[in-house]
């Protein structure tokens, strides 16, 4: 490990009384998770991306001078992971000193840190595994279950199941392990759609619609990969499977053309995971081109920009569902007002000692403080760079 040590601490010269603690160490690791099998979606089929073979992770442990230790995490899949863990370096050391309680500023603070490349995209998501953290001391700190922290509506939330339906998987497969999923009490089945010939999609859906009756919760995804036409075309094939909702059947970023979907289709449209700030997701909320908003965390800086949006997507009454890392959404949805969904995933449970509990088609808050997760040995081992940084003594 290579450390930053004796590194100075200007916040200490602006500390009031009502400064209790401070952070004394970051230790920030570049973790990659192998995945079992190649993944493919649509974004493969059509020759936009290569299979996906492993995740990279950036996590941050904080700990104070007090001895309060919170943990973190950022993500990137397929590309930006060693951009994440080298942003990380550069502004982490702007924290020591600092009062983890103020986290608001301390956001503001990391942003400006590295503000000429912006307040989304990689940058953002570096910021967002030092947000994490801190969200996580507070609440660790205080004994409470961040979701706790928070001020939580529910105890356990609607969850779903996303891993057992990519398109790389032979439909008898994928209808095996929606069974699987369904007996480990999991609550919705979700599969992948958007394959160059739109009449297979509806076959493999017929097939899972059947296969689990009509009174399962089900979803289909496309990633991006449909035109405007196209997605109108199959919105309407889609109608007859009762389907909780269609997710990214456009670009991203083309807010009115989901917006006129989302009007002319009795199934719910679903959008949001790969917009990177609150700003972006509100060009979906303006135009009401989401029936239900799918923000991840990790995407858009963290915990205290995830707030922000769920605030401003309650005010517009749209459900929430959001994309990937359950162990962060798990609590940003049980504090939120309206009935959402949490997505389930089993790729991150190797990185952890700790796992979620899932029955009657629901995601468990357990007692656990904080995000209840503490890294396992495993992602120590899968650890390819680290660094520390020590406040002076």
């Amino acid at each position: 490990m290579v450390s930053t040590p004796n590194t100075t601490t200007p916040a200490a010269l602006q500390r009031g009384e009502a400064t209790l603690d401070e952070i004394a160490e970051i230790r920030l690791s570049s973790v990659f998770l192998p995945l079992a099998t190649p993944v493919s979606d649509a974004k493969v089929l059509t020759g936009r991306q290569k299979p996906m073979t492993e995740v990279a992770f950036l996590f941050v442990e904080i700990e104070t001078a007090e001895g309060h230790r919170g943990i973190g995490f950022s993500y990137s899949k397929r590309a930006g992971g060693p951009g994440q863990f080298a942003h990380a370096k550069e502004i982490a050391p702007t924290l020591l000193g600092e009062d983890p309680s103020d986290i608001a500023k301390l956001w503001t603070k990391l942003v400006w840190a590295g503000a000429s490349v912006g307040r989304s995209g990689l940058a953002t998501q570096a910021v967002a595994a030092f947000d994490v953290a801190l969200w996580d001391l507070k609440a660790t700190r205080a004994g409470l279950p961040l979701a706790k922290l928070l001020g939580a509506h529910r105890d356990s939330v609607r969850c779903y199941n996303t891993s057992g339906g990519f398109l790389h998987t032979p439909t008898e497969q994928v209808l095996e392990n929606a069974s699987a999923s369904l007996a480990q009490g999991i609550g919705g089945i979700k599969i992948k759609v958007g394959q160059p010939d739109g009449k297979a999609d509806l076959r493999r859906l017929a097939a899972v619609r059947e296969h689990v009756g009509d009174d399962v919760p089900l979803m289909v995804d496309a990633n991006q990969q449909w035109d405007r036409a196209t997605a109108q075309r199959m919105g309407r094939a889609l109608e007859e499977f009762g389907l909780v909702w269609i997710e990214e059947p456009l670009d991203a970023y083309d807010a009115k053309g989901h917006a006129a979907l989302a009007a002319s289709l009795d199934t719910p449209v679903a959008t949001g995971e790969m917009l990177a700030s609150v700003a972006e997701h509100w060009e979906l909320l303006r135009h009401d081109a989401a029936d239900i908003i799918q923000p991840d965390a990790p995407r858009i800086g963290g915990i205290t920009q995830f707030l922000k949006l769920a605030a401003l997507a309650e005010h517009q009454q749209v459900q929430l569902a959001p994309h990937f890392a359950m162990e962060i959404h798990l609590h940003l949805a049980a504090a939120y007002p309206l009935e959402p969904w949490v997505e389930h995933f089993d790729w991150l449970e190797p990185l952890f000692n700790e796992r979620l509990r899932i029955s009657g088609g629901r995601m468990h808050v357990s007692s656990r403080p904080g995000l209840g997760i503490t890294l396992s040995e495993q992602a120590r081992a899968w650890t390819r760079e680290e660094q520390a940084f020590r406040a002076r003594s």
